[in-house]
């Protein structure tokens, strides 16, 4: 059956579709043959807390859009954004760059992403597929993400040497985040600033893990097994 499909659609397990058309709505995106692969929006779910909310609100706006390597200057790493929470592919497209990487430890779907921009395909962003999924990670935990994702650029490091660093993004989203908290919940914002002190510290050692002995990146991260190979 796989072998017959033209797309591909990827919904992990606890994303919850918004609407019973969301698929098909993500979906339509490929009628532009130019288009590679489209992410849908990730809306908060209704008990998330104002913290993995505003992150929802910032990463999946309600406004679509359709990037390609001329938005490189731009958006920067941005333009390669795109989650596997929620996404689909054009499945020729997705061979053409060899398919998902097998040995990162975080963010196959930004390699592929970045490598379909590269060759001249293009992202689509559905704001009208949309799906309820969302994480109130504990700071423990934003520490471990953070470390994976500097691990992941240092290993993979055409991707910033092709899209930028991702330092004004992150300081446009502390902006973003320190507005929201002030309407919504401002005696949040004192652990924000720290938490996002933590992401910083993660982000950097993960790109130090040359130096460190294996049983601390594994204690270190989010995804342990990763270090097992």
């Amino acid at each position: 059956m796989l072998e017959e499909a033209e797309f591909v659609v990827f919904l992990t397990q606890d994303a919850i579709l918004a609407t019973p058309y969301a698929i098909n709505n993500l979906l339509a995106a490929f009628a532009d043959p130019t288009v590679g692969a489209v992410c849908g929006r990730q809306l908060p779910h209704r008990d998330a807390g104002p913290i993995g909310a505003h992150a929802r609100r910032f990463n999946y706006p309600d406004g679509g859009s359709v990037r390609s390597a001329s938005d490189i200057p731009a958006l920067g790493i941005k333009t390669a954004f795109l989650s596997n929470s929620f996404a689909a592919y054009r499945k020729s497209a997705l061979i053409s760059v060899g398919g998902f990487p097998q040995d990162v430890i975080f963010g196959e779907d930004m390699c592929v992403a970045a490598r379909m921009i590269l060759s001249g395909w293009k992202l689509a962003y559905c704001a009208d597929a949309a799906v309820h999924h969302s994480h109130d990670y504990r700071m423990a935990q934003e520490f471990r993400r953070y470390f994976d994702i500097g691990v992941m650029h240092v290993r993979e490091p055409w991707l910033l040497e092709k899209f930028g660093k991702p330092e004004g993004e992150g300081m446009r989203f502390v902006r973003s985040e320190t507005a929201w908290l002030w309407q919504h919940a401002p005696q949040l914002i004192p652990s924000a600033w720290f938490r996002t002190l933590l992401k910083l510290a993660g982000y950097r050692l993960g790109k130090m893990e040359a130096d460190l002995p294996v049983w601390m990146k594994r204690r270190l991260g989010m995804l342990h097994g990763y270090w097992n190979a």
